[in-house]
């Protein structure tokens, strides 16, 4: 049988400083839609450099390998999570084989039509309707009008958009926006379907839905691509995890044992000083020099207690004003299980002038389950990203009483214990 996907030593080499083409005209879009089905006649391509971006004069340059030698193969049929960290080159993968971004060097080839749903913004043109871009999705995808008009009601129906169909796409959510793409990108009967993780924007019974027509695509016989960090859903999903590491494959094997192998990853990070941590992006300006957890006023731990005082200590390079620190927990298979974020204030916070650069989250009854939790921190000022670290640090919680509750662990499910009180009204005492 031959692959569907093949990826042959790919790289994608960038030049930090360059300045990227923008968005493109109606005119340039059609143009593409024109020429698009004679470039899809090519199996594969091989590309040396595109001369796509233009350096930006006095801004200092450097080079970045987005992708680095990455070979694998999915055949059809097959489900295939792309799993790794932020920077990890997953975005790039999928641009790449969605032909929206070539290749430095290397080769793919794929067999049959491509659909793909990547960013809210990629695919679509804001200025033609709903129905306008219907249509010009299936042009690119090389089907005739016939084709696209048996089709359409199905799509229609499956993005629950009728009553926006005229209208021009730059006025939908971006609820709206995915329905759609993702209604265009599965029911235009693609031979392989990408899709990134941009389906989180959707509601959770559109998210089911999309998980579901997944599933119906592979038992068809074709191949799916899919990119989340939701690892359970992966887990569900998908055949074989393809982990990317700083742009090269670190792993490739049946899925569980890759998004062990992605976990495993996260953790010896988490051993890594963060002044030394490669993986982190943003500006930069404003960074964490330190992050750990403490029980009151006392040294480090690694171990908090359930039902107890537990405090979160981040300690950042400088301070401005208007800074937010937000944090996200996470249990050991990297399912989010609560955010907290400094910009959700409260009358129980306390904001002085002159603050120094440690800052203290402090939560008085830790109400996780006990077990392995790690930490994904960033800092943001005036919206504009300044850092982020996945697995900044991996913290231990041990089994005790949450409000004079003893909880049994492992026996009962979940992560969180809830304050409750039972009662019983018609009782006579």
């Amino acid at each position: 049988m031959h692959p569907a996907i093949r990826v042959d030593n790919l790289s994608k080499h960038y030049t930090l400083g360059e300045r990227q083409r923008g968005y493109k005209t109606l005119r340039e879009t059609i143009a593409d839609a024109v020429t698009a089905p004679l470039k899809r006649l090519a199996s594969g391509f091989r590309v040396q450099g595109s001369g796509f971006s233009e350096h930006e004069p006095g801004v200092k340059s450097q080079d970045f390998w987005a992708l680095k030698d990455v070979s694998f193969e999915v055949q059809p049929g097959e489900v295939v999570g792309i799993i790794g960290r932020n920077g990890a080159g997953k975005s790039t993968l999928l641009k790449i084989l969605s032909r929206i971004t070539e290749p430095t060097s290397g080769r793919i080839e794929l067999r049959g039509r491509v659909g793909s749903l990547l960013e809210v913004g990629t695919g679509f043109h804001p200025e033609l309707t709903g129905r306008e871009n219907i249509y010009m999705n299936g042009s690119i995808l090389g089907m005739s009008q016939r084709e696209i008009t048996r089709k359409f009601d199905e799509i229609v129906d499956f993005a629950e958009i009728e009553d926006f169909l005229d209208t021009p796409v730059k006025r939908y959510s971006s609820g709206m926006y995915v329905r759609l793409a993702f209604a265009v990108a599965a029911n235009l009967e693609p031979e392989i379907l990408i899709v990134d993780e941009v389906l989180a924007v959707g509601d959770q019974s559109f998210q089911r839905k999309c998980m579901g027509k997944m599933q119906s695509v592979a038992s068809e016989g074709r191949a799916v691509l899919f990119v989340s960090h939701h690892l359970g859903v992966l887990e569900k999903l998908c055949h074989r995890g393809v982990v990317l590491q700083m742009g090269e494959l670190a792993h490739d094997s049946p899925i569980s044992m890759a998004v062990g192998h992605y976990v495993s990853s996260i953790s010896d990070a988490a051993t890594i000083d963060l002044s030394q941590r490669k993986d982190r992006r943003g500006t930069g300006e404003l960074q964490f020099r330190e992050i750990w957890t403490q029980i009151g006023d006392g040294q480090p731990v690694n171990s908090l207690s359930m039902g107890r005082p537990a405090d979160f200590i981040f300690v950042l390079n400088e301070v401005r004003k208007n800074i937010d620190i937000q944090f996200t927990i996470h249990d050991q298979r990297g399912t989010a299980i609560t955010n907290l974020d400094s910009w959700r204030s409260s009358d129980a916070d306390m904001t002085v002038d002159d603050a120094g650069t440690q800052f203290i989250c402090r939560v008085d009854q830790l109400p996780l389950r006990a077990g392995r939790y790690y930490i994904t921190a960033q800092i943001t000022h005036n919206r504009e990203l300044h850092d982020y670290i996945e697995g900044a640090i991996f913290f231990e919680v041990e089994n005790g009483e949450y409000c004079g509750r003893s909880i049994p662990y492992p026996s009962v499910p979940g992560f969180v214990c809830i304050d409750h009180t039972w009662l019983c009204p018609n009782s006579d005492k």
